[in-house]
């Protein structure tokens, strides 16, 4: 009551004191250096032992670390994620510019910072002052929002704005052990509405920054970049600094022991998209890489498929209008117009065009592959004809030995990380016992056997599989022509086959089952399953997935003659 001084920040007379006798405004939650002038030297005496022996036991409880909170520890998961994209060639303003702003943004949404104090709950200050750094907090200890700016000089580590974290006292009396400020009430809250943090989710954070800049990177690809280790996730937490003790229910939130999924990743973006009020993305035209213009002709090459069916995935994609900006384009929030899946979306337009000039009945396309060889025998003009029996037995073989090679990388992979980790104080020093114990070992035998280290990891490539026209053996099917499938009719070339099979004649309800058509292998042609798989291996998704988004092409493709057939049979019904 006797402190009446302006805030600096807001200008208001609201004191209140932190537990080591700091004013902090209530409004804006500023921490002051001005301190409470006691007369009662006996009040002083007892405050002072009660301060000293919480500060104890503290440090006892973080050994020697200094406080963080969940949201910092994600934060510089982010860091480390978006640093790896920079080194891949990813523009530097994605970084400050972009992420950085959809970060701040979730964290003033999921009022974790830059908001009043959530009702109930009790506050704890943070260090965030404006101009002075606080005595009793650590000078090494990174400052929140600083992280992701571009300036990162070791003497400022200052921020422009406060920011006051809401603990409930519940986190402070637990008996749970966690090396966290507030690793026990994230859990334990309920914050489904806010959109809780997770580990997939700062994928989602770094791919939804890829598509406002449109960088060339689809989702599959920032994936398989995580899985090869380009892209720091999994035990990326050994990266964090030796003031950040990261123990028991921490380990729950940040330790991974599974690849990331796909779909999860993918649904996530959309809700953080729409949680946060973004505003449409940037139009994504034709000259833009994830057009799926672009992206056909990018999976033809490395499907290793004849450079001519480009003209035909064009068509398709021009007929049923998927090539649309306002198909193409994110719009957060609108449920009317259907996620689309860039990659996916690429990789089944050309599985429809396949089905078109050969249809893959297991039957028509080794017609054709008969056909097509005796002609090459006779054929001394031009390009050779493309044999589907010769291109599946060739991608067929290498796909066979990459599938090998990625399926042994997995069955080593050692999940386990150099740092060790325990989950209660009790257990820490057997864990790092054991732990050294088995570092022994391990270079002991690696001595006795002569192993060879393991090599460095090669750099990253759009690419898995390459097919290069220079190869005498005729692996290569870029040149190849389409002659021996297609016919001249009114000055355009059409298909030779006019007849189609469809995957299914009606669609189910995508919100309800979670898929358009359902995918059994046995009840579709081996061939069908083969291009499916190998789509889906480069692409490291479900052949479900794709197998979605080829019933839906179809149905676009053939909706008047799908219409007028279900017309037909509803009128013999009655």
């Amino acid at each position: 009551r006797d402190f009446n001084e302006r805030c600096a920040q807001c200008s208001e007379v609201n004191w209140g004191l932190t537990d080591g006798g700091r004013f902090y405004c209530r409004s804006c939650h500023n921490v002051t250096e001005r301190t409470r002038e006691v007369v009662n030297t006996d009040f002083i005496t007892n405050s002072r032992v009660q301060t000293i022996s919480k500060g104890s036991r503290k440090q006892e409880k973080n050994d020697g670390g200094s406080e963080w909170y969940i949201c910092e520890g994600f934060q510089l998961v982010l860091k480390k994620q978006v640093e790896a994209l920079e080194a891949l060639g990813v523009c530097p303003q994605m970084k400050d510019e972009i992420l950085y702003n959809f970060w701040r943004c979730y964290l003033q949404k999921s009022k974790q910072a830059y908001c009043e104090r959530p009702a109930g709950e009790t506050v704890k200050a943070l260090s965030v002052c404006e101009s002075s750094t606080d005595v009793d907090s650590d000078p090494e200890r990174p400052s929140l929002l600083h992280l992701l700016s571009l300036s990162e000089s070791e003497g400022d580590l200052q921020t422009d704005c406060s920011f006051a974290s809401s603990v409930s006292k519940v986190s402070e009396s637990t008996s749970v052990y966690s090396g966290s400020v507030d690793g026990s009430l994230y859990l334990t809250k309920n914050q489904k509405d806010k959109l809780r943090m997770t580990m997939p989710m700062t994928l989602s954070f770094c791919y939804m920054a890829l598509l406002w800049v449109r960088e060339p990177i689809t989702l599959s690809e920032l994936l398989r970049y995580v899985v090869e280790g380009h892209i720091p996730y999994l035990n990326v937490f050994q990266h964090f600094p030796e003031k950040m003790k990261l123990c028991g229910l921490d380990l729950k939130i940040f330790c991974v022991e599974s690849w990331p999924v796909y779909e999860e990743v993918f649904n996530k973006m959309h809700e953080l998209a729409a949680f946060l009020d973004l505003p449409r993305f940037p139009d994504i035209t034709e000259s833009c890489f994830l057009h799926p213009d672009m992206l056909c002709m990018k999976y033809l090459m490395e499907a290793n498929l004849p450079d001519e069916l480009h003209n035909w995935t064009c068509r398709v994609v021009k007929k049923i209008g998927i090539g649309e900006v306002d198909f193409l384009t994110l719009v957060p929030g609108n449920k009317s117009t259907r996620k689309v899946k860039y990659d996916v979306l690429a990789v089944a337009v050309i599985v429809v065009v396949l089905k078109l000039l050969f249809l893959l009945d297991d039957h028509y396309e080794w017609l054709l592959s008969e056909h097509a060889e005796e002609r090459n025998k006779n054929n001394t003009e031009g390009g050779p004809y493309f044999e589907f029996k010769k291109w599946y037995e060739v991608v067929k073989r290498s796909l066979d030995v990459e599938q090998k090679k990625l399926d042994e990388e997995r069955a080593k992979y050692l999940w386990r990380c150099e740092k060790p980790l325990f989950y209660s104080v009790k257990n820490k020093s057997k864990v790092l016992k054991r732990r050294q114990m088995v570092v022994n070992l391990q270079n002991q035998f690696g001595k006795l056997s002569g192993s060879v280290q393991r090599a460095e990891k090669p750099n990253p490539s759009s690419f898995q599989l390459s097919w290069s026209e220079e190869n005498t053996d005729g692996s290569c099917f870029h040149g190849h022509s389409l002659k021996g499938v297609l016919q001249e009719k009114r000055g355009l070339l059409t298909v030779m086959n006019p007849d189609y099979w469809l995957c299914t004649v009606k669609l189910c309800n995508e919100k309800l089952c979670g898929h358009l058509g359902h995918y059994k292998e046995v009840e579709f042609p081996q061939s069908y399953h083969f291009v499916l798989g190998l789509f889906s291996f480069l692409l490291r998704v479900q052949p479900s997935y794709i197998h979605d988004e080829v019933c839906m092409i179809e149905h676009k493709l053939f909706n008047k003659k799908l219409y007028k057939k279900l017309k037909y049979n509803t009128v013999l019904r009655k």
